[in-house]
């Protein structure tokens, strides 16, 4: 039922579905994998299927499900502050004091770590107190992306669950689903840099949907050899400021870098890409490619932009 809203990872699924029908809830759960990886996912499903009161859990349709789903059930708590680099000691001290307070719907009270490779080891050690002797209703799952940076004391009373990629043929479709519009190279090419996660994947496409103008016009220039359009884009920028400048030389570095990869024979990681490495020799992309970085370096010297763009409008031509 429920389960299947994750995608891939049949053998994790149907160990959980088994395992919470026959009753046996672990009290840690430890969820790894990279992000996009569906971690987030899994956490709702399995919080869903601990407090679903249905014959098939997850059952998705009544009340207690689609609380957690849209985390406003009582008895689903996340404890992060984002706004943190870290998750605080103090609250990891507030969470294992609070769930020897009984659930207030539920027959079970769940603790979501959305970061819990950010636990410093203070935190990590107050959390262990709780884990050592917890209540019967409590249940605490920890999500991470390196699992290598827990202590070994708190991994080993964890139940692990490690995300696995996704078929090549199933996040293709899924994406073209999803993406309609966008090419099938670039889906492929998206896929592919993924490694297989459907949430990276989705970023990527994301990510090339919304390339600022300047770098826009800047392929658009670069591809067709024309110096005169390079330099109406490039003149404008010599008046911006360096944190300005910097982030935009290192977007076209990188489409630089991704045309060059197309020209190579490997799908266009965007339309762009694919529009610069059909029109640009790998020769004439490798020796862009070094100009952009001696840009870069040369604006992190604090050499001025308009200095940096009038390099660019003599190399680059």
């Amino acid at each position: 039922m429920g389960f299947e809203k994750l995608l891939g990872n049949e053998r994790l699924r149907e160990n959980l579905r088994a395992a919470i029908q026959k009753g046996r809830i672990s009290h840690f759960y430890l969820i790894s994998g990279p992000a996009g990886s569906g971690k987030h996912t899994l956490a709702r499903l399995l919080a869903a299927a601990i407090l679903c009161g249905g014959a098939e859990r997850p059952c998705m349709s009544c009340p207690v499900c689609r609380k957690v789903m849209a985390d406003t059930h009582p008895d689903f708590i996340t404890v992060d502050d984002p706004e943190k680099k870290t998750v605080a000691v103090e609250l990891v001290r507030k969470a294992s004091a609070d769930i020897y307070i009984q659930p207030n719907e539920g027959s079970h009270k769940i603790y979501l770590f959305p970061r819990a490779q950010d636990m410093l080891i203070p935190s990590q050690n107050a959390l262990l107190k709780v884990l050592e002797e917890p209540p019967k209703y409590g249940v605490f799952i920890l999500l991470t992306d390196n699992p290598e940076k827990l202590l070994p004391t708190v991994r080993s009373r964890c139940t692990e669950l490690a995300m696995t990629a996704l078929p090549e043929k199933l996040l293709t479709s899924v994406l073209r689903q999803r993406y309609p519009q966008v090419q099938a190279e670039t889906l492929a090419a998206a896929a592919a840099r993924s490694g297989g996660f459907l949430g990276q994947a989705m970023e990527l496409l994301e990510q090339g949907a919304q390339i600022p103008e300047q770098t826009a016009r800047f392929a658009a220039a670069f591809a067709k050899r024309s110096a005169l359009e390079l330099v109406r884009v490039l003149a404008p920028m010599e008046k911006w400021k360096r944190d300005q400048l910097l982030p935009m030389l290192q977007q076209w570095l990188e489409l630089l870098e991704a045309a060059l990869v197309c020209r190579s024979g490997h799908a266009a990681s965007s339309p762009l890409a694919y529009e610069i490495g059909t029109a640009r020799s790998s020769r004439e992309l490798y020796s862009a490619i070094t100009h952009l970085q001696k840009s870069i370096e040369y604006t992190q010297g604090n050499v001025s932009p308009a200095a940096v763009c009038g390099y660019l409008e003599w190399t680059l031509r």
